[in-house]
């Protein structure tokens, strides 16, 4: 129901109260002309009789003043319960109001995705740390992590929910923190192995290969809306958004995939997913023909491809990616139905004080 601009999104329980209320005042009304009835009745029998009367002493200019003035003021409190009654109604059915705000964000969805093979897990904590410096800026971004090696998981989906992503990134944060030397790794405990091996469950079922970089592209990429290894080009679910694939990793494969990494790159290219390449491994391995190979592919598919060089230095080449793909920030107008009770709290309470103090006056 509206009034003005005003909502009230219960007005059924206004109406069950409105009616209530009139119900009680009708009751006190009747049991009311039935005591005036009764005495009267009374004050009839008794006129038969001579009695002494209080009344007529009372009745004096200043008795009859006093009277007046108890009269007015339980006149005037009786109307401000009915307001407190009236205001607690309205509260009662929600009164709401549409809060129109605009905001700025980037419309992009950005994968992660994260070679978790044995050469380049103790090169992955730092890409995670960059990200996790970078979510606190995002602001209308939707992110997802994938990690990969002979098969992917998907450790959270896309999502803007930062809280959580923040959370997760954290954990992958820890969790990899003792793999990042060979001495770090003589030195786990036995839970931190559980952690890591339950960390990395479902990206090892295939056996005897590892590091299938174009099926792990793939299944990355399979998290952005619109992605198909169809054909008929973008798919139906594509939504205007920018979408980008950062890929981590070494470019070592060890064994037969389904898609090469040439093969994925033209799918992701035909549903316009932008994929940027993260080396992800030794530096002495710079040079390999793996690497460059790695490096033209990415290149020739307009990415850009970036090597890290150390911990200080990922930061500034993750956001290289995110200023060539972030995109204009757009604004968006949302409405929404907010309550509104300010107002009608503030007078009820107001009926309610001063109907409290008349009271505590009319007793004295």
């Amino acid at each position: 129901m509206n009034i003005g601009r005003v909502t009230w999104r219960w007005p059924w329980i206004m109406a069950l109260g409105l009616v209530l209320a009139i119900g009680v005042v009708l009751a006190v009304l009747w049991m009311e002309a039935r005591r005036n009835r009764a005495r009267q009745s009374g004050q009839d029998e008794r006129s038969r009789i001579e009695v002494w009367s209080l009344d007529e002493d009372l009745n004096t200019e200043a008795g009859i003043r006093l009277f007046h003035q108890w009269r007015n003021l339980g006149r005037l409190a009786c109307l401000l319960l009915v307001l407190t009654l009236l205001a607690g109604i309205c509260l009662a059915g929600r009164p709401s109001t549409v809060d129109t705000t605009e905001e700025t964000g980037h419309s992009r969805d950005i994968v992660l995705c994260l070679d978790v093979s044995g050469s380049t897990l103790p090169y992955d904590r730092e890409v995670l740390v960059s990200y996790l410096d970078l979510v606190g800026r995002f602001k209308g971004e939707r992110i997802a992590l994938s990690i990969f090696n002979s098969t992917s998981r998907t450790v959270f989906p896309l999502t803007d929910d930062y809280d959580m992503v923040t959370k997760e990134l954290r954990r992958a944060n820890r969790i990899l923190k003792g793999v990042q030397s060979q001495d770090q790794i003589d030195k786990m405990s036995d839970k931190q192995y559980q952690d890591i091996s339950d960390w990395l469950e479902g990206t090892q079922n295939r056996k005897d290969v590892t590091s299938l970089i174009g099926d792990g592209l793939v299944g990355c990429a399979a998290l952005l809306p619109g992605f198909t290894t169809k054909e008929s080009g973008r798919g139906e679910e594509a939504e205007d958004r920018a979408a980008s694939v950062v890929l981590a990793t070494d470019n070592v494969t060890s064994g037969k995939p389904t898609y090469t990494l040439e093969e994925a790159l033209k799918l992701t290219a035909r549903t316009g997913i932008a994929v940027d390449g993260l080396y992800s491994g030794p530096k002495e391995s710079l040079s390999d023909e793996s690497t460059q190979e790695m490096r033209r592919l990415i290149e020739s598919h307009q990415g850009i491809f970036l090597v890290q060089q150390n911990g200080d230095s990922i930061a500034s080449l993750v956001r290289q990616i995110e200023r060539r793909h972030g995109g204009d920030p757009g604004t968006v107008r949302q409405s929404s139905l907010v309550d509104s009770p300010g107002w009608w709290v503030l007078a009820m309470s107001l009926a309610l004080g001063g109907y409290l103090i008349l009271v505590w006056r009319l007793k004295r």
